[in-house]
C-alpha cells in the first residue's frame, strides 16, 4: 500500500496530530464522540486519548491495522482483541509524568496554604513508583517531606530495600497514588483503596490520586471525608466519569477533571512517541519533529514579592504563577450546579478545551539578592531562576 493512501483517524484534541501525521497519509481529525464504527470502518491507523474505548465494537470489521493511544495508561483499550487481530500497539508510557508531578507539588502547595501547615518533615507515602510516582517522590522530598515507598512488582524484582509493604504507608500524613487501573492479579488495583484499607490510613490523613477513579471506592472515601477519618482529598480521576459523583466533588479539598498530565509538553511527548512507533511500523523516515504550538509563555518571567521571606510562601507564590491548580478546581465545581447528563459532558469540554498549561522548565523566576536562599529549592522543582541586581527590586 502505497503510504499516501493510509488513512490515519486522530482525535482533533490532540495539539499538532494533524501536522504530524499528514506527512504520512491521509487524516481524518475527529472529536471524541464522534470516533465510531462507521467512522473508523475504513482506516488503518487510529490514534485515540483516554475518553475512547478501543475494543471489538469499534473496530470489528474495520481495516485498522495500528491503534495508538497518546497517554500512558491503557485501560481503555482491549489489548487482548488487538492481540487476536494482529493490531499494533502504542501508548506512551511516562510521556506526562513531569507534568503529574508538578501537579501535585502544585496541590500539596495549596494543602499547606490552606490549612497554615508546612509540607517540611511531614510523610508521604507514595503507592506507585513507576514513570510519574518516581518523579513525585523526588518533588516530596525536594518540599523536605519524607518519603515512603510501595511498589510490589519493583519490590519483587529485588535491587532494592527501599519499597515496603503498602501496611506500612498507613501512618503517613499523605498517600498518593500512581497505579495502573487493573482487576486481577496478585496486584490487583481496582478499588485498591476501600473502606477496609481507608480504615487503617491515619485518622487526618490526606488522600491524592491522579492514577484511576476506580482505584477508590467512590462510596467509602465519602464515609471517610464525612467522619473526618481523612481531612482532605485531592483527586484528578473519578470513578464513573466523565459522570462524577457530585457529592465527592463537593467534599474533597481539591477536584479536577482528569487533567493532572495535560500540560502541552506532555501532549507533545505523547504524540512524538505514538508517531515514531508509527513509523517503525511503517518503515517510514520519521520526518516530525515536535515543535511548540504556543511559544509565546516559554520562558516568561515569574517574580517573587519583595516581602517573601519564606522558602513555603515563595513556593506559593511562584507555582501559582506557572500552574492555578485552584483555577483548574474552581471551573470543575461549576458541574455541580448541572444536572447528571449536563455534568458529563461538561467533563469532557473542561478535558478536550484545556487551556494551554506549561511545564516549570519554561519558566525563569526573578529573584532579587534577599531571596537567593531559594533559588535551589526553585531549581530543583524544575524551574530557571535569574538574580536581578538590587536596585532593580528597590525601584
Amino acid at each position: 500500500m502505497n503510504n499516501r493512501s493510509l488513512n490515519i483517524v486522530v482525535n482533533k484534541n490532540t495539539p499538532t496530530a494533524v501536522e504530524a501525521f499528514s506527512r504520512i497519509g491521509n487524516v481524518i481529525a475527529l472529536d471524541t464522540a464522534d470516533v465510531t464504527r462507521e467512522a473508523v470502518r475504513n482506516a488503518d491507523i487510529l490514534i485515540v486519548r483516554s475518553e475512547t474505548k478501543v475494543d471489538r465494537n469499534l473496530l470489528e470489521g474495520s481495516s485498522v491495522r495500528f491503534v495508538g493511544t497518546v497517554t500512558i495508561g491503557t485501560d481503555h483499550v482491549d489489548l487482548e482483541y488487538l492481540a487476536s487481530r494482529g493490531v499494533r500497539f502504542a501508548s506512551a508510557p511516562g510521556s506526562n509524568s513531569n507534568a503529574v508531578a508538578e501537579y501535585c507539588a502544585a496541590a500539596l502547595i495549596v494543602w499547606a496554604q490552606r490549612t497554615g501547615e508546612l509540607l517540611r518533615g511531614k510523610t508521604i507515602g507514595v503507592v506507585g513508583v513507576g514513570n510519574v510516582g518516581s518523579k513525585v517522590a523526588r518533588v516530596a522530598r525536594t518540599l523536605g517531606m519524607n518519603v515512603v515507598l510501595n511498589d510490589p512488582p519493583l519490590a519483587r524484582k529485588g535491587g532494592s530495600s527501599s519499597y515496603r509493604p503498602l501496611d506500612e504507608l498507613m501512618d503517613a500524613d499523605f498517600i498518593t497514588l500512581h497505579v495502573p487501573l487493573t482487576k486481577a492479579g496478585p496486584d490487583a488495583t481496582h478499588h485498591l483503596f476501600d473502606d477496609q484499607r481507608i480504615e487503617k490510613t491515619k485518622r487526618g490523613a490526606v488522600l491524592i490520586n491522579t492514577s484511576r477513579g476506580a482505584v477508590v471506592e467512590t462510596n467509602a472515601l465519602r464515609t471517610a471525608l464525612s467522619s473526618k477519618h481523612i481531612s482532605a482529598a485531592i483527586l484528578d480521576v473519578w470513578e464513573g466519569e466523565p459522570t462524577i459523583d457530585g457529592e465527592l466533588l463537593n467534599q474533597v479539598m481539591l477536584g479536577t477533571p482528569h487533567i493532572a498530565g495535560y500540560s502541552l509538553d506532555g501532549k507533545l511527548n505523547a504524540l512524538r512517541m505514538v508517531y515514531e512507533e508509527v513509523c517503525r511500523f511503517l518503515t517510514v523516515p520519521v520526518e516530525w519533529v515536535a515543535q511548540s504550538v504556543d511559544e509565546r509563555i516559554n520562558g516568561a518571567e515569574i517574580g517573587v514579592p519583595e516581602h517573601v521571606t519564606t522558602e513555603q510562601n515563595a513556593l506559593q507564590a511562584v507555582v501559582r504563577q506557572a500552574y492555578d491548580i485552584e483555577l483548574d478546581d474552581r471551573m470543575l465545581r461549576y458541574a455541580t450546579t448541572l444536572s447528571e447528563g449536563e455534568r458529563g459532558q461538561y467533563f469532557m469540554r473542561l478535558r478536550a478545551e484545556y487551556r494551554v498549561r506549561r511545564e516549570f522548565f519554561n519558566r525563569v523566576v526573578a529573584l532579587s539578592p534577599r531571596q537567593q536562599a531559594f533559588r535551589g529549592v526553585l531549581n530543583a522543582l524544575g524551574f530557571m531562576t535569574e538574580m536581578r541586581r538590587e536596585q532593580r527590586w528597590a525601584e
